[in-house]
């Protein structure tokens, strides 16, 4: 497997540095991703602000279009999903969790909490719970829906990561996890802009502040809506351990960089490649 090296940077660009540093300082080895359409745009994408007009109205065009389309012709397949989950587990059909999305500010500090308090010599009286701008939430938070493929009791000692084998999953929830079928409900999600077809993975409010302290730049993929798919998604799997988390932030910010409607559609169509297969699933 070829190690992604500065040579393969575009001369006329330092476009890649932060990622090519990355990759090399965490000893990290990911494929060389030659069917990834690379674009040299001159200066450091950090968030959707950054995409050309075009290439965010054609990106969010697309979203509309396909989740709507998508949603009407597999209408039948996820109705037999839905009996399928309430027949075989006890527990709502629909899982909803609370997920980590699009962030437009600078990660890092906040600086809307500077100078947040009384003024010097005075008592705060305010409930620090009560007072929401005391929270850094890393990003927008939002509620994504999939298909429930767990035990209704399945955090019951809190939030985890699922494991290969893990015993938690129900006999349907393997079947719809290998197949992705559990994640047809968020095309909701990209329908009402909440979500992208293709961009980062959303990550749990829980797991934020580890990952973003042991993994450098991890928060700097927050720059993109989070996807349904996406470079990361296809190539990487499902993530359960710090290295994973890694190559996933890797993965993000290399498409940060090249985010085209061009590449979404070749990263749309080797999805299909991924569901047919069952890679990467746990």
């Amino acid at each position: 497997m070829p190690t992604l090296t500065r040579k393969e940077a575009p001369e006329s660009s330092k476009d890649y540095s932060d990622v090519l540093d990355f990759v090399s300082s965490e000893k990290l080895s990911i494929p060389d991703l030659w069917w990834f359409h690379r674009i040299d745009v001159g200066m450091k994408r950090r968030t959707l602000h950054c995409l050309g007009y075009w290439t965010a109205f054609g990106k969010r065009l697309m979203d509309i279009v396909i989740s709507a389309v998508a949603i009407v012709l597999l209408l039948p397949v996820m109705v037999c999903v839905a009996i399928a989950v309430k027949l075989t587990s006890k527990g709502p059909i629909i899982f909803s969790q609370t997920r980590v999305g699009l962030n437009l500010r600078q990660p890092g500090k906040d600086r809307r909490l500077e100078n947040v308090g009384p003024p010097e010599g005075e008592e705060d009286r305010r409930d620090p719970e009560a007072d929401r701008r005391r929270a850094f939430t890393y990003g927008r938070h939002f509620t994504l829906y999939k298909f429930r493929t767990m035990r209704t009791d399945a955090e019951k000692d809190g939030a985890q990561f699922a494991v290969a084998g893990d015993n938690r999953v129900t006999s349907i929830g393997r079947f719809l996890r290998k197949t992705r079928l559990d994640e047809l409900p968020q095309l909701w999600n990209v329908l009402k802009g909440e979500m992208s077809l293709v961009g980062p993975r959303p990550e749990r409010p829980e797991f934020m502040e580890e990952l973003s302290s042991k993994i450098p730049n991890y928060l700097d993929r927050l720059g993109l809506k989070p996807g349904l798919t996406g470079v990361a998604q296809i190539l990487n799997g499902y993530d359960n351990e710090i290295e994973s988390f890694k190559r996933k932030v890797s993965y993000d910010l290399h498409y940060l960089q090249n985010c085209t409607v061009y590449n979404d559609f070749k990263i749309l169509v080797r999805t299909i490649a991924v569901v047919a297969t069952g890679s990467g699933a746990l």
